[in-house]
């Protein structure tokens, strides 16, 4: 029976061993503490794992085929949480966000083009763009008094580049925690339409928001923006389900449709597991309060962490974020790189959280710690960051 938490039905305080589990985010030492990689603590919904275990029960795993069922949950979960109605042919199944956007690249870009990207931003996208040939073109985002906002004129300029044919947009924003607004997103879907470049938008992160605040899909801000756009998305992120390899692309335009379902299906990333239909079903037919109770504790997990970072730890600061279950900590203070503060953070307390040059050069003096982790866990980690930081001043 599901332990209920003070909070409501699940319980996310309990905490679950992962090591020697093959978790890439817990293969570390023993006296070490993980919070680096985007994945979380707690086991996934209960709905979802019982929907794992009737599968499983079968116990015959063939080649699979899409259900209807599998495109009315991502267009109804879309609809009612997000007020944007997708049509069914505009889906594609992907085994993944990462797989599909490398995919994208290969197939609409040539040898030596240019991607646009906001930094700083979700390290594989640099990955996806370099090992297929082409070059990373930077539109940093401005900061300016603990906030991000988008370069317009700047990425203006970036657009307007002829080798520049692909934009990656981030929306929820990894890691800044943005979620871009209408008006923001408009200009973006105007600018891609005046300069011919189409814009690939990862919205992986989208259900984790904080409570009470959806995020806009970008393909719903006009018909501009749905025209010239190719929209990655998934439940992995917000159900805490990565490893099961299920993901969609949505994609109105009928002609970039037909481009993108090639390349997936000509680079084999096209096809479900056994399970991949459905853990999608359960999590958005039946995973809605799981998600809801999960976005509560996380956004509290964010308050406690900024509060106590305030208060302890003198001369860093986190951004405010409005999505995502990782924080942003500005270290400029400190006059010391990302890399050598993370390095040293983790020699002398065993904390394990992400260097912000990953991101790129706009992250140099950041760093991103996931705090999808008990409380417990979490202040365990906060007191580490701050002996590790007083270290470095000192």
């Amino acid at each position: 029976m599901e332990k209920k938490s003070l909070m409501g039905k699940y319980d996310f305080d309990t905490p679950i061993n992962r090591r020697g589990t093959d978790s890439l985010k817990w293969d570390v030492k023993e006296n070490e503490l993980p919070m680096w990689v985007a994945d979380m603590d707690f086991q996934t919904a209960p709905e979802i794992r019982e929907a794992i275990a009737d599968r499983l029960s079968h116990g015959v795993f063939g080649y699979s085929d899409l259900t209807d069922e599998w495109y009315q949950a991502y267009q109804n979960w879309w609809k009612n949480r997000h007020g944007f109605e997708i049509e069914r042919e505009w889906l594609i199944f992907s085994t993944g966000v990462i797989p599909s956007i490398s995919s994208i690249v290969r197939k609409l870009t040539t040898p030596n083009e240019k991607v646009i990207i906001q930094t700083p931003v979700y390290n594989i996208f640099f990955n996806s763009i370099v090992n297929n040939g082409c070059r990373p073109l930077e539109s940093p985002l401005i900061y300016k008094d603990g906030n991000y906002e988008m370069d317009l004129a700047d990425l203006e300029k970036k657009m307007a580049d002829p080798q520049a044919s692909l934009m990656i947009l981030c929306n929820p924003h990894n890691p800044v925690g943005r979620i871009w607004n209408r008006d923001e997103l408009a200009k973006v879907g105007e600018l891609a339409k005046k300069y011919g470049v189409t814009v690939i938008s990862d919205e992986i992160h989208c259900d984790i928001t904080i409570p009470g605040k959806s995020y806009v899909p970008f393909a719903s801000v006009s018909d501009t923006c749905k025209d010239v756009s190719i929209t990655c998305i998934a439940p992995t992120k917000c159900f805490n389900i990565a490893g099961l390899q299920t993901s969609a692309v949505v994609v109105a335009n009928p002609f970039l449709r037909h481009k993108v379902w090639r390349g997936l299906n000509t680079d084999e990333v096209a096809e479900p597991n056994s399970f991949a239909q459905v853990v999608t079903e359960a999590a958005f037919n039946k995973g809605g309060q799981w998600l809801d109770e999960m976005r509560e504790y996380v956004f509290t997990n964010r308050k406690i962490a900024e509060d106590f970072i305030e208060k302890e730890i003198p001369g860093i600061s986190i951004v405010h974020g409005e999505a995502t279950y990782l924080l942003w900590i500005d270290i400029s203070s400190l006059g010391k790189s990302s890399e050598e503060v993370a390095a040293s953070i983790r020699e002398t307390t065993g904390l394990y959280i992400t260097e912000g040059i990953e991101y790129g050069e706009a992250g140099r003096y950041f760093l991103r710690m996931n705090v999808a982790c008990t409380r417990a866990t979490l202040m365990d980690g906060l007191n580490r960051l701050k002996e590790g930081i007083k270290r470095v001043a000192d």
